[in-house]
């Protein structure tokens, strides 16, 4: 299955891994390009000095199980793809859910851990992750159609009102009881130049969950030299909509049966972030982050002042909050700084890049230790952290908020970039 769509202009990540306040300007050298088939092409320029011989990335696919599919009434074949490269990071996705399940990167000492959150078998994603009974950890799954929550379930658009399915709080959260993490999607592996990944595809009928328009969604993840794990968006519809995916995966720089992330620091990069009631939902407040903590401008611990007597991590039990984004003039489509947090045992950083308006930062405060992760250990509350990358929750509520309307005849494409290195 191929899609066929324009392909966006993207810069290359340089071996510096650009610097954390800088724009990303669209339409430097050498692209982060999407072709006709969906393919992400990412610079392949190390960053650190690579073997000699060091090869392309790789991608293998595998039979992972068989899940039922609501769309299509019948247990679907469900796969996975290991993407690999020359430094010996993995990624591997499956098709449920389009979910990341694990990530294995090298530390300063060339250790390798998975610093991803998740489970072993097919079963634990399907009855665990995101139970249509609710209480799930959406652990690694790429979210829709609305990531986030939207009040009370319901929006109007269009000067029609759309009701959606009620499951956090008296609200819809992330796409509803059967979102995007809850499918199986259609799958093919892509290579360029400089990356190899995996396109997965989802069509969303008419109605589904309450959302207007068919909407066609294609994730391609993709994996370079470089230790970049890009994702892209590309989606149309037949109807007028709200869209607002993103990628929930948890991590933990330590590695994911390391303990909590409480010592590991973090930066994100915003001077405002979006204050909620007590049921999560923004109050439409831009609130500055100056004086309180959520202030990470400068780098934190993520646990220095968790347990300050605020009222919002009261609410939240912890940071579970959309930070608005620094993002300096850039235009639609740009890519700029958003975070970064690393582990200053081990050195593994993560810095993120994104063309979104926010990031959900969140410290894994509902890990109630019932889950058995991965590597077979109990994970408890704080064991991982989300960078969601988004447009903010509630907007279609908020006309304060940048739109997540998709019009019928518009093209959506979002990029989302995971950088992987040593922190120094």
């Amino acid at each position: 299955m191929h899609t066929s769509f324009s392909p966006p202009s993207f810069p290359r990540l340089s071996a510096a891994r650009i610097s954390s306040r800088k724009v990303i300007r669209a339409g430097a050298a050498a692209a982060v390009a999407f072709g006709t088939t969906g393919v992400l092409a990412l610079s392949s320029a190390p960053a650190i000095a690579a073997p000699a011989a060091c090869g392309h990335p790789t991608v293998t696919k595998q039979f992972f199980g068989r899940a039922f599919d609501s769309y299509f009434g019948k247990k679907l074949p469900v796969f996975r793809y290991t993407l690999s490269n020359c430094h010996r990071m993995q990624v591997r996705i499956i098709t449920y859910g389009a979910t990341t399940q694990s990530i294995v990167v090298p530390g300063r000492t060339g250790k390798l851990a998975n610093i991803a959150l998740g489970f072993r078998t097919l079963r634990e994603y399907v009855t665990k992750d995101s139970p249509p009974q609710g209480g799930g950890t959406y652990f690694g799954e790429t979210i829709g159609r609305y990531g986030n929550r939207i009040a009370k379930g319901t929006f109007v658009l269009n000067g029609v009102r759309y009701h959606l399915p009620i499951n956090n709080n008296g609200n819809s959260l992330h796409g509803g009881t059967i979102g995007f993490g809850n499918h199986v999607y259609r799958s093919h592996i892509v290579h360029t130049p400089g990356s190899a990944g995996v396109a997965l595809t989802i069509v969303s009928p008419d109605g589904d969950m309450g959302y207007p328009g068919r909407l066609t969604l294609t994730v391609t993840y993709a994996l370079n030299n470089s230790n970049d794990l890009a994702i892209h968006y590309h989606a149309t519809t037949s109807k007028d909509t709200v869209f607002n995916p993103t990628n929930h995966s948890y991590f933990n720089m330590a590695g994911e049966a390391s303990g909590t992330v409480y010592g590991q620091e973090m930066i994100i990069n915003a001077n405002r972030y979006t204050p909620t009631d007590t049921t999560q939902i923004p109050t439409g407040r831009l609130a500055p982050v100056a004086g309180t903590p959520f202030d990470f401008r400068t780098a934190h611990t993520i646990g220095s002042r968790i347990n300050v007597a605020n009222r919002q991590l009261l609410i939240g039990q912890g940071y579970d909050h959309n930070w608005v984004l620094n993002r300096g003039g850039a235009k639609p489509g740009q890519l700029t700084f958003a975070a970064a947090a690393w582990d200053p045992r081990s050195g593994r950083e993560i810095k993120v890049f994104t063309d979104q308006p926010g990031v959900q930062f969140y410290s894994g405060n509902f890990l109630t230790g019932t889950l058995v992760g991965i590597s077979n250990h109990i994970y408890r509350q704080g064991a991982g952290f989300t960078f969601e990358t988004q447009h903010y929750p509630n907007s279609p509520n908020q006309p304060n908020f940048p739109t997540t309307t998709l019009r019928k005849g518009q093209v959506y494409n979002s990029t989302t970039i995971f950088a992987f290195g040593i922190h120094h």
